[in-house]
């Protein structure tokens, strides 16, 4: 299975990947307001990508639940100069974490080459006309609603179903669009229009999504299920979300997207040490 992004190809099996973390806004769930200052996110970008980060996740937009949404430029402003300047002095993928078409075409023309799609339940194909143009990699998620809207409730009748089916759906639409499968990485949308036992189900069930071929990326990192599960505050979630990690890699998992990345890095590689032995 290969996942290709633009001049960038990984082939696995392999190790897994874990992306970094970094939201360049003022009010992200976990680093809001840390690293507005353009000096301040490429610093912290250097140093995720010399913890073991494998691929940068740069977000200029909150999702999460309950955000609203802000202008096109303004997302801009914050993204572009931390891109233009990572994109001369990292060796690794940088993904723009966006759902504006135009914020991912000025992205990828500034050195980004994956396209991180949390609205990738949308109805027109505009974004995906960018991932094909540039050859880039997208990360297909899903989710409902939208970040302020989308834990209103939310009801499934068999959600590990309804997911799976959701992302047949896209790979179709998808290469329709002239995206090719080697450039799609699927994402079950932790936390996205899903209770906690919703999040549950679909963690525990993640093997079932390895037929598609496609390699899965995780993001549970500090997730707000883990609280309502724990009682843990923000700052209390690193040893749940390592055990979600963990788990996710016994399950087929390949792309691990965290804040933590050190803590991360490790835990998942003791997970594969082990697997390795029990393959034996």
């Amino acid at each position: 299975m290969i996942f290709r992004a633009r001049q960038f190809e990984f082939v696995f099996p392999r190790p897994a990947l874990v992306m970094g973390v970094l939201n360049v806004t003022p009010d992200s769930f976990s680093d809001g307001g840390k690293f507005q200052d353009v000096n301040a996110a490429v610093a912290q970008a250097l140093e995720l990508a010399a913890q073991g980060a494998a691929i940068l996740d740069i977000g200029g937009e909150s999702t999460r639940p309950g955000a609203g949404p802000v202008t096109e430029a303004e997302e801009l402003r914050r993204v572009l100069p931390v891109i233009e300047q990572l994109a001369d002095r990292v060796q690794v993928p940088l993904s723009i974490d966006t759902t504006k078409p135009a914020v991912a075409r000025a992205a990828l023309a500034a050195g980004a080459s994956i396209i991180n799609d949390v609205a990738a339940h949308r109805e027109e194909g505009w974004m995906w006309e960018v991932v094909a143009e540039f050859k880039a990699g997208y990360v297909c998620m899903h989710a409902r609603g939208t970040p302020r809207t989308m834990q209103e409730n939310p009801v499934y009748l068999d959600v590990v179903r309804e997911v799976g089916e959701f992302f047949q759906e896209r790979l179709e639409r998808l290469n329709a669009s002239g995206v090719s499968a080697n450039r799609i990485v699927l994402d079950i949308g932790v936390g996205f229009g899903k209770t906690a036992e919703h999040n549950l189900q679909l963690l525990a069930n993640l093997r079932s999504f390895t037929t598609m071929a496609r390699p899965l990326l995780i993001g549970v990192s500090r997730k707000s299920f883990i609280g309502k599960l724990l009682g843990a505050d923000l700052n209390e979630r690193l040893p749940a979300s390592l055990a979600c990690a963990c788990l996710a890699i016994e399950s087929g998992a390949q792309i691990i997207r965290a804040h933590d990345v050190a803590e991360t890095v490790q835990a998942v590689r003791m997970t594969e040490a082990v697997l390795a032995r029990n393959r034996k």
